[in-house]
């Protein structure tokens, strides 16, 4: 398995760090601090922790681990771990992060997935992911350099019976193309490759909880992603969850982190707005610029000019010139050179009320 060393470390989304004992973080996103970067948890090895979810289980061979889901993570962080905690100053919080002389090593899903094309694939789920990259392929001018793989599969711990294909697809001019060339597949009859959210079967077996946005409004945006697919593999003859998340390329990247910026919280908004920009809507976090239309409820201020998301549900989600309804956090961002508001989705108390959603005529 190729690992990149701590001598040759340059990180963004989704890529993985593996710490000296060898907790497996996924990187978050693209703001990130001096020396350290903004991190999920993604899997702990069982020598430090144990899951009784059925899920949690990934083993090849002799190697064990478990992975973490909702808050588990972050809880296992705060009181195993502290030392994975950064101070994001913007914020004035600690969040889950690891500091650049603490990382072992990192795995990018840009050389997982050339490595796992290079050979020939040995197991169902390998054949499947050649399959799904040469129907593309033959349909495109998009290669394997921009590609990648994430989860299981970049650490190999999948099951060749039951994992799913997680890829990614990088820069948004790479993602429009491919997304082009699946909307064709999504219209073809016999195309092997389907819309995840063609029906709402989709959401079957899940909890929604969502408060002001239903399972109907859900699979209606999800669907016009493209980005979420099933593969109906002939061999195997299973039904393979297929996902392409897009991340940025090198030149796409900008670092907003500022030791100089805050955030000042001011308060719970409901607004209708015009999105005018929608340039960084694919990545996370999700930045759609927008003109106000109408304050339902909050403060109304002046330099309302953004929504920043950090939910992947709202990735995605609306696109330039539509009307959208917002439900969130009304922040003030604060710098020596510059002071508008944002309206922000992200984790916390009222997670379940926030809503980015398209209005429909």
């Amino acid at each position: 398995m190729e690992e990149t060393t701590f001598a040759a470390l340059r990180l963004r989304d989704r890529d993985a760090i593996i710490t000296r004992n060898n907790l497996i973080f996924r990187v978050y996103g693209y703001f990130h601090p001096p020396s350290a970067y903004v991190c999920d948890v993604e899997y702990a090895p069982a020598a430090v922790y144990k899951s009784t979810d059925p899920r949690a289980l990934r083993a090849k061979g002799k190697r064990v681990y478990y992975k973490f889901y909702a808050d588990e993570g972050l809880r296992f962080v705060q009181e195993k771990y502290p030392q994975y905690m950064v101070l994001y100053e913007p914020l004035q919080q600690r969040l889950v992060g690891v500091r650049q002389e603490l990382i072992r090593n990192a795995r990018k899903p840009g050389e997982g997935f050339k490595r796992i094309m290079e050979k020939p694939p040995k197991d169902a789920l390998l054949k499947a992911l050649h399959k799904v990259f040469s129907l593309i392929a033959t349909r495109s001018m998009l290669q394997r350099k921009d590609f990648g793989v994430f989860g299981s599969l970049l650490h190999s711990f999948y099951h060749p019976d039951f994992s799913d294909l997680d890829l990614i697809v990088y820069s948004r001019e790479k993602l429009e193309k491919l997304c082009e060339i699946l909307k064709e597949f999504y219209r073809e009859e016999a195309s092997p490759l389907r819309n995840e959210f063609e029906t709402v079967k989709a959401l079957k077996g899940k909890h929604w909880k969502f408060m002001n946005y239903s399972p109907k409004e859900y699979v209606w945006h999800q669907r016009r992603k493209m980005i979420y697919a099933v593969f109906e593999d002939e061999r195997s003859g299973r039904v393979i969850k297929t996902e392409f998340e897009p991340v940025k390329n090198w030149k796409e990247i900008r670092n907003e982190y500022s030791s100089n910026t805050r955030g000042v919280k001011r308060g719970w908004i409901k607004a209708v707005a015009r999105i005018t920009d929608d340039c960084d809507a694919p990545f996370i976090p999700s930045i759609y610029q927008i003109e106000p239309i109408k304050v339902l409820e909050g403060a109304r201020v002046e330099n309302l000019q953004r929504v920043i998301s950090y939910v992947e549900e709202f990735r995605m989600q609306a696109e330039r010139d539509e009307e959208v309804y917002l439900e969130g956090n009304l922040e003030q961002v604060v710098s020596s050179t510059k002071t508008f508001h944002q309206i922000t989705l992200t984790y916390g108390p009222r997670y379940y009320e926030q809503v980015l959603k398209v209005l429909k005529n």
